[in-house]
């Protein structure tokens, strides 16, 4: 454990029932940079790439795709090493602390590219941009996820922590979304870029992610309790039942949120004519998804949360569908299919991460191991994937299709964007469904394994 000063926020305990809204707001800051800087990252950096630096769709879609491919190396050994480390800064503080600079500095790399590079130069940029901003953000997300997990073992305090860190991260996609409108309403789009994205939102990023890492209390006798063998961390991940079911349906839902996202500024300017709304339709995607928070945290309490995520999950299935059918002029889709897929995708980011801290508790029931960082691993490659694999997906149909930057479309681009944009996500979304109707992990089980989890616990201290 680190050297803190006693006014620092304390984690709760299996003795108490909430968190401190202090340690709520303190590992929620970070969310609030990456908020920011993120937000651009999954909705414009594609776009930014094809029509402001000119590089090739398909060669784009191919770098974002191979920079997330690393992360099948640097994911299972930042969570395996993670779970194993003895530090007194704490086996998870210590990752986050070293990463802090370095995610800020891929973040400069990926939206100030010198103006004198051209051609191969700048592809090769942005090549290295994505390897320093992914490998930084891995070694950062996936301890800071662990702490999270382990700041409460409440089935359903989890639900409330990061139902509150997604309110808190509102704040950082508002500034995000006022960056995407500035760059985008500006005359040099690449100077605006570097200069929001580069020189504000990077140090940013550094100082929230260095001062929660700072304050953030820690468990000292997690530490060094991790899988003695990183094959055997990952294979328990695969073998415990709960978590391969849950896995497949947070990589569809995934996909869906990263679909919304990149294909909304191709949609609006290409299929729709209007590119002005661009940032209306985002905001009503998420704005719902903020203001229903509270509402989630309450309906899992009564409903449960798988029962939660199912409903919505169909929701979302049906809403990409209608999107199929937006069009041109005033069609009234526009203005009610997004708002209903915000309050549908509200559901996830509260939920799923609260599921998958529960069924951690499970793999310590089975093998009496601590590895949240190698449960995170996983969790951050899928979701990173189903990213990767919508931008490659995107950046080669556009240019299968012959897509040219800044110009009238043919129709047969056109329809493959409105494919990509509502029926691929549409039936992710279903299966997604179908899948998660099998999952049989509720509270009276989760209440069974921390009772022999605890006087597990208990044994093992009084025989010391």
């Amino acid at each position: 454990m680190s050297a803190k000063s006693d006014s620092s926020p304390r984690p709760v305990s299996t003795d108490e029932s909430r968190l401190s809204l202090g340690v709520i707001i303190t590992f929620a800051l970070p969310s609030v940079g990456f908020g920011f800087t993120g937000l651009l990252f999954v909705i414009y950096l594609m776009k930014f790439s094809t029509d402001v630096l000119l590089i090739a769709p398909g060669v784009i879609g191919t770098l974002i795709a191979v920079s997330r491919l690393w992360d099948a190396v640097s994911d299972p050994m930042v969570g395996y090493l993670s779970d194993r480390t003895r530090s007194r800064f704490g086996r998870r503080r210590s990752w986050m602390f070293a990463a802090s600079i370095p995610v800020a500095v891929g973040i400069w790399m990926l939206w100030s590219p010198p103006q004198s590079l051209i051609g191969w130069e700048i592809v090769a940029w942005m090549g290295l941009a994505l390897l320093v901003y992914e490998t930084a953000s891995t070694a950062f997300f996936i301890p800071h996820g662990a702490l999270g997990v382990e700041l409460t073992d409440q089935y359903h305090e989890r639900t409330r922590l990061f139902g509150y860190r997604h309110v808190i991260s509102a704040l950082g996609l508002m500034l995000g979304l006022g960056a995407y409108h500035l760059i985008d309403q500006s005359e040099n789009m690449r100077e605006t870029a570097a200069m929001l994205m580069g020189w504000v939102g990077a140090p940013l990023v550094a100082v929230l992610c260095l001062y929660a890492t700072w304050r953030l209390p820690e468990r000292a006798e997690y530490q060094g309790r991790g899988a003695g063998a990183i094959l055997s961390s990952f294979g328990d991940v695969l073998r415990n039942r709960h978590a391969a079911r849950l896995l497949a349906v947070y990589f569809i839902d995934s996909f869906g949120v990263a679909s919304i996202g990149m294909l909304v500024p191709y949609v609006t300017q290409y299929v729709l004519n209007r590119s002005e709304l661009a940032l209306p339709i985002i905001l009503l995607y998420f704005l719902p998804q903020f203001l229903l928070t509270p509402v989630w945290i309450r309906l899992s309490r009564r409903f449960g949360k798988k029962q939660l995520w199912l409903a919505s999950m169909w929701v979302s299935a049906l809403g990409f569908a209608a999107l199929f059918f937006v069009g041109t002029g005033d069609n009234f889709l526009i203005w009610i299919v997004p708002p209903i897929l915000g309050m549908a995708g509200g559901c996830g980011p509260i939920v799923a991460p609260s599921i998958k801290a529960d069924i951690i508790d499970f793999d310590e029931y089975l093998t009496e191991e601590r590895k949240e960082g190698t449960y995170l691993a996983v969790w951050n490659f899928i979701r990173k994937s189903a990213g990767a694999i919508t931008a490659l997906l995107t950046g080669w149909v556009l240019q299968e299709f012959d897509f040219l930057p800044n110009q009238e479309q043919t129709e047969g681009t056109k329809m493959a964007l409105r494919v990509l944009f509502s029926f691929t996500p549409a039936f992710c979304y279903a299966a997604g469904a179908l899948i998660f109707a099998g999952f049989d992990f509720n509270e009276d089980e989760h209440r069974q394994v921390r009772q022999a989890l605890d006087e597990r616990s208990r044994a093992n201290r009084e025989s010391q």
